[in-house]
């Protein structure tokens, strides 16, 4: 079986380890510009070792941001900081992807770390569309529910966004469906209650991230792997669930998805998750092993000997880690000398590296 230190090959990108960070909003971007905080921290994780890094919600249109300070990918001026990022990376060894994303009902709030409610415009809001007109919950905006024009829209900004990140150098692009945000709301019964093509039964539910898939493969390059995060369950009675996830994950796979970043939630603000150690492992287990499409585990994954043991035993292809990274940036750099395998340290930094290192 495959361990955390051994090579993964995606399409004609090769990942060094199986170790990724996920996307982390930083909430600190201009008018959708990615700023020096963003090159600061990007490049930091990107010297620390992992194989793969996803950045952070990057919108494809204005109003598809959760908060003024998220990062976007809808006009030509944000290419240029965003790829700065991905050489810096790139020159590290560490491939970087563009999470693609909209918020829906679940944009124009403040920034993540303030009060989560809805902007008015004096504040700098926005008006927020959703497949129905359901609210968040409290304290959220009721939103538009998008008519066939606007879906066209979503549509062609998902597949001008990739033609951006293809432009910026990008190595992988993830599509995010998860967490409670636009293509999640359609997915799901709890937020998506339309009678026309985009709702009702799976097939029509699951249409418009099928169609946002297709729209990205066709300006993404054949060469490289496209991504998409879901969540696999809702952690409530009548939502989206496991057995909708595996099905969906076939169906991407056909359409030329490469991996399944599997998480879970953020669609109601009540539902009861039972987080703990890996506790959202066994459902990448789960679409790996149906839906015969490889995967990434994401969820307090926290140590060296639970990474591993997540990739060799099967449960998925890769782990993903997110607090532990932004605790530890060179988290990958520790586990390697943790689990006894040689991994290359930036040439700047051997002098404090374990005898033997190589630099990179």
């Amino acid at each position: 079986m495959a361990h955390l230190f051994e090579p993964l090959k995606i399409r004609d990108v090769v990942l060094s380890n199986r170790i990724g960070i996920p996307p982390m909003c930083q909430y600190s971007a201009h008018d959708g510009m990615a700023m020096e905080w963003h090159f600061v921290h990007y490049g930091c994780r990107a010297v620390g070792g992992a194989a793969l890094m996803i950045i952070e919600a990057t919108a494809v249109v204005p109003e598809g941001r959760i908060s003024p300070g998220d990062l976007g990918i809808w006009n030509d001026e944000q290419i240029e900081p965003l790829a700065r990022i991905e050489r810096f990376a790139r020159q590290q060894g560490c491939v970087a992807a563009v999470q693609l994303a909209h918020a829906g009902r679940k944009a124009s709030v403040g920034l993540g770390w303030e009060a989560q409610r809805a902007l008015d415009q004096r504040d700098g809001g926005w008006e927020v569309v959703a497949p129905s007109p359901l609210p968040f919950g409290e304290g959220y905006a009721v939103p538009r529910e998008l008519d066939e024009a606007g879906i066209g829209r979503v549509l062609a900004k998902f597949g001008a966004g990739a033609r951006r990140a293809r432009e910026a150098g990008f190595q992988a692009v993830e599509i995010h469906g998860a967490h409670g945000y636009l293509l999640h709301q359609f997915l799901s019964p709890l937020s998506n209650q339309r009678t026309d093509a985009y709702g009702g039964s799976f097939e029509n539910r699951t249409r418009l991230l099928r169609e946002v898939v297709t729209a990205v493969r066709a300006e993404w390059p054949e060469r490289l792997p496209l991504l998409v995060r879901i969540s696999a369950t809702d952690w409530m009675d009548g939502g989206w669930n496991a057995d909708e996830t595996v099905e969906l994950s076939r169906k991407l796979k056909a359409l030329g998805v490469d991996l399944v970043d599997v998480s879970s939630a953020g669609l109601v603000p009540n539902a009861k998750i039972p987080a703990g150690p890996g506790f959202q492992t066994e459902f990448a287990a789960r679409v790996r092993r149906e839906a015969g499409i490889a995967t990434a585990a994401v969820g307090l994954i926290t140590s060296p000997t639970q990474a591993d043991h997540i990739v060799r035993t099967g449960q998925a292809d890769m782990v993903l880690l997110g607090r532990e990274i932004l605790r530890n940036p060179y988290w990958p750099l520790g586990a390697a000398q943790a689990l006894g395998h040689a991994a290359p340290w930036p040439q700047q930094y051997l002098r404090a590296a374990p005898a033997g290192s190589t630099g990179r």
